[in-house]
């Protein structure tokens, strides 16, 4: 399994790259999951669904499942500090590509997304996880890099980027155990 993470700030556009990429590495026959990190209280149930009405008596996990999905609803009784590597190892093993969106202080091989109109500063001068910059604005880079600079707007030249480069992004779940 090959894992690589996109971080940037809100607003920088990580999830269109993500949304376009999938389809970019599909094309070349991969199989895509993705690790998406939610700031917020979110919920993909809803009320009078039989599964929220099984979360709601008290149930810790419910799965629901179809010939065409499935899908895993865990409650957790205090906050549960999980890390992307906790949020990996519930992935299906047969995968081939890992986009992690989000967990940008993470020790996965990242590509940052950054835009020099968002006023953010850029990650990768204090991110050494930072392998490739993902830019609309290559020009505005606050600091020069010898990382690769990709354009944010071509999905297929990042996905022939990671392809290329694939060996690097080797996910072996014990290295960070």
């Amino acid at each position: 399994m090959k894992v690589v993470g996109f971080a940037g700030f809100s607003g920088s556009g990580k999830t269109t790259l993500v949304e376009r990429l999938i389809p970019a590495l599909k094309l070349r026959g991969l199989r895509v999951s993705v690790v998406k990190h939610a700031h917020h209280k979110f919920d993909i149930d809803h009320p009078g669904k039989d599964t929220y009405r099984h979360r709601e008596a008290g149930a810790f996990e419910v799965v629901v499942a179809s010939d065409q999905r499935l899908a895993l609803i865990r409650e957790f009784e205090r906050p549960a500090q999980l890390t992307v590597h906790h949020l990996i190892a519930e992935l299906y093993e047969g995968v081939d590509w890992v986009l992690v969106e989000g967990f940008k202080e993470s020790n996965l091989q990242k590509v940052e997304v950054w835009r020099g109109a968002s006023g953010k500063p850029a990650l990768y001068p204090d991110d050494d996880f930072i392998v490739a910059i993902a830019t609309d604005s290559p020009d505005q880079l606050p600091q020069a890099t010898l990382r690769p600079v990709l354009d944010l707007n071509d999905p297929e030249a990042l996905a022939q980027w990671l392809t290329d480069n694939q060996d690097r992004f080797d996910y072996k779940s014990e290295m960070f155990a």
